[in-house]
C-alpha cells in the first residue's frame, strides 16, 4: 500500500503544479479497489495537492523575475488574465483552485499578488479536500 500511497500523492502534487497532470482517476480506483483505506486516500491525495499549490504559489512570489524566460511555462498572457481574475474577485477565488485550467493560474496569481500564506493554504485545503471527497464520493456510487 505504500507504493500507491506514495504515487497518489506524487500525481497530485504534481497535479497542483504548472505541469500538466491528474490525479483524480488514481484516487478513484483506489477508492473502490481499496473502500476500508477511503479516508486515506483522500488526505495523502489533497495533502499532495495542496502542497503542489504551494510550490505553484510559491513560484509566484518570484515570478516576475523568471516571466520572461523562454522555459517559464506560463504565457504572459495568460499570467495577465490571471491577475485580472483574482483582483477581481479576490482571494474567495482560491476556492476554484481545484478547478481544471483556471486553478493552477489562480494559485500563481495568489503568489504574485502577495496572498498572505495562512489564508492562501486554508482556502486552497478547503478546495482540494472538497474536491477530493466529491471525487471519491462518485466513485463509490454514493452521489
Amino acid at each position: 500500500m505504500a507504493f500507491e500511497l506514495s504515487v497518489l500523492f506524487l500525481s497530485a502534487l504534481f497535479a497542483a503544479t504548472l505541469l500538466p497532470g491528474q490525479s483524480e482517476l488514481g484516487l478513484a480506483y483506489l477508492v473502490t479497489s481499496q473502500p476500508a483505506g477511503a479516508a486515506l486516500f483522500i488526505a495523502v491525495a489533497s495533502v499532495g495537492n495542496t502542497l503542489g499549490s504551494v510550490v505553484t504559489w510559491g513560484l509566484g512570489l518570484g515570478v516576475n523575475r523568471f516571466k520572461s524566460r523562454p522555459w517559464f511555462p506560463v504565457s504572459p498572457e495568460r499570467l495577465a488574465k490571471a491577475e485580472i481574475w483574482y483582483r477581481g474577485y479576490g482571494y474567495w477565488s482560491l476556492l476554484l483552485s481545484w478547478a481544471p485550467v483556471i486553478g493552477d493560474p489562480l494559485t500563481l496569481a495568489a503568489g504574485v499578488m502577495r496572498e498572505p500564506f495562512w489564508r492562501f493554504l486554508l482556502l486552497v485545503a478547503v478546495a482540494k479536500t472538497g474536491r477530493y471527497l466529491v471525487v471519491a464520493a462518485v466513485a463509490q456510487g454514493l452521489v
